[in-house]
C-alpha cells in the first residue's frame, strides 16, 4: 500500500476503527522480503489526530507538529473517519496567507543528494535512510535531474531497486531538467512553484552550485502563528 506514490503513512487501528497511531514508509520499507511474518505493531509511531470540524489552518499545524504527510481525521471516541494529505490542502494554504521571508531563511542546508552514475537501489536506501521522497542529482558537483520514488514506479523497477538487483544507473531514471528556485527568491514564490509544477521538494541553486532545498515543510514554517 505504502507502494503507492500518494501515500507516506499508514493509519493504523485496533480493529474496531480507534486510531493507534501511523506506519510510515521509511520504516515499513526496511521490510524487503516478498513475503514476510512481520507484522506493523513494532512499526507504529504516535500521531496527533484533528477533528471534521477541524480548520485548514489547524490541520496545517498538526502537520508540521506531527512532520507528516497526512493527517488522520477521529470523531470524538478516537474512531478513524478518514484522513487529510498535505498535498491536497497545501494549494490552499498557500492562497489563505502571504507568506513573508526568503528562502535562504526556511530552505534546508543539509541536502541528501545522489551521483548521477550510482545504481538505481541507492535511492532505495536513501529513502529509508533519510525519509525523504525525492532527491537532487548530481554529477561533478553540478546539479543534474532529481530523482523521486514516482520516477522509480513510473519506471516499474522499485522492487528491483529495493532487493538491489538493478544496474540501472540513477540518470537513466531521473527526471531532467530541473525546477529550481535561489535563496534569494520569496518562500511565497517557492510555494506556487511546487504548487504549479505539483512536486514536494525545489532544489535551491546559487549560479550552477547546489546549496539547499525547500519542501513543502519547510514553506509551513513560513506560515506566521
Amino acid at each position: 500500500m505504502l507502494r503507492d506514490d500518494v501515500y507516506r503513512e499508514l493509519y493504523v487501528h485496533d480493529g474496531r476503527r480507534r486510531l493507534m497511531g501511523c506506519v510510515d514508509i521509511s520504516g515499513v520499507l526496511n521490510v524487503t522480503a516478498t513475503r514476510s511474518n512481520v507484522t506493523i505493531e513494532g512499526f507504529i509511531k504516535e500521531v496527533s489526530p484533528v477533528g471534521p470540524d477541524s480548520s485548514i489552518d489547524t490541520v496545517a499545524k498538526t502537520i508540521r507538529e506531527n512532520g507528516t504527510d497526512s493527517i488522520p481525521v477521529v470523531d470524538e471516541g478516537g474512531q478513524v473517519l478518514g484522513g487529510v494529505l498535505l498535498s491536497e490542502i497545501f494549494p490552499v494554504i498557500i492562497t489563505r496567507h502571504r507568506l513573508g521571508g526568503l528562502v535562504e531563511e526556511y530552505m534546508s542546508r543539509k541536502v541528501v543528494e545522489c551521483p548521477a552514475d550510482e545504481p538505481i537501489h541507492r535511492i532505495h536506501t536513501l529513502i529509508t535512510e533519510s525519509g525523504f521522497s525525492a532527491f537532487p542529482v548530481v554529477k561533478k558537483k553540478r546539479l543534474v535531474g532529481i530523482i523521486s520514488r514516482r520516477d522509480l514506479l513510473r519506471d516499474g523497477r522499485w522492487r528491483v531497486s529495493a532487493e538491489g538487483a538493478s544496474s540501472t544507473p540513477v540518470a537513466g531514471v531521473m527526471t531532467t531538467p530541473v525546477i529550481t528556485v535561489s535563496p534569494g527568491e520569496s518562500v511565497q514564490k517557492a510555494a506556487e512553484m511546487l504548487v504549479r509544477h505539483d512536486i514536494s521538494r525545489l532544489p535551491v541553486v546559487l549560479g550552477d552550485e547546489l546549496i539547499g532545498i525547500i519542501d513543502r515543510h519547510d514553506v509551513l514554517n513560513a506560515i506566521p502563528d
